[in-house]
């Protein structure tokens, strides 16, 4: 039988081999800032974040995560290299219009040497875009840009109302990252141009890149042409075959990201 002193010793080792294995996915907080006024009158935070379990949130997407043995961040304040220490996945997305946010941060030449830096040391960028009336992109293809890639400002897969919801779907076929998703339904996009060592992973019916993918040093970057996993969107309200193939995307995505750390 075990001693005290034993068991302490293993419940400690075991502990600590849990957290340095574990990786840490961070969400910002910084360039997608959107508040709104809550019923109580409260100015609160909304819009892609992890807490809230609404139709705008990344709750579902942040659970599947943790899933993967994940842990969650996120960044309020523009990225550095000190604050981004400890991160694995760092996740921007949709950065703010001044129709979102009267004072947006935009994606400054700082900034873009900061992340840059932090990914070539190993670090794994995504990048969520939105069509172009919805994001600010040219701060954030100053961004893209440095890895060989760039949201162009046009319209991709789009979907009028919920009776032509087949008007957003992508067949899945041999994909490097979606190996149980059959089709995916992203709406309104905007399509990606790739140079140099970026490359698609993958294009809509019209052929237009919808998910890229480059390498940078040691890290990986993916970029992605909507927020398109939020909770709307995973299962929600839409058809039940299309939310489904949703979350078995949502699901091959963070596995693929997962191995994409090296963890």
């Amino acid at each position: 039988m075990k001693t005290l002193i034993q068991r302490t010793f293993l419940i400690a080792i075991t502990f600590f081999c849990l957290t340095a294995t574990a990786q840490t996915v961070t969400l910002d907080y910084h360039f997608n800032r959107e508040t709104h006024k809550t019923k109580s009158g409260e100015i609160a935070r909304f819009h892609y974040i992890w807490e809230e379990h609404d139709q705008n949130s990344f709750f579902i997407l942040g659970n599947i995560f943790k899933k993967e043995g994940f842990n969650l961040k996120s960044l309020e304040t523009a990225p550095t290299s000190v604050n981004l220490k400890g991160s694995d996945v760092y996740i921007i997305v949709d950065p703010d219009k001044p129709k979102e946010n009267p004072k947006p941060n935009y994606i400054l030449a700082e900034d873009v040497k900061n992340i840059s830096a932090w990914v070539k040391q190993g670090g794994v960028l995504v990048m969520f875009a939105n069509d172009s009336a919805n994001v600010e992109l040219p701060h954030f293809n100053k961004l893209a840009n440095v890895f060989g890639m760039h949201f162009n400002d046009d319209m991709q897969n789009k979907v009028i109302d919920d009776k032509h919801f087949e008007d957003g779907t992508i067949v899945i076929q041999n994909n490097p990252i979606f190996k149980t998703a059959k089709k995916i339904f992203m709406k309104d996009v905007c399509a990606i141009a790739t140079t140099g060592n970026a490359k698609p992973i993958l294009k809509n019916a019209a052929g237009a890149t919808i998910i890229a993918y480059a390498t940078h040093g040691k890290g990986h970057v993916v970029s992605i042409s909507d927020p398109w996993l939020y909770d709307e969107y995973v299962n929600g309200r839409l058809p039940k075959e299309l939310g489904v193939e949703n979350d078995k995307a949502a699901y091959d995505l963070v596995v693929w990201l997962k191995k994409l750390t090296g963890k």
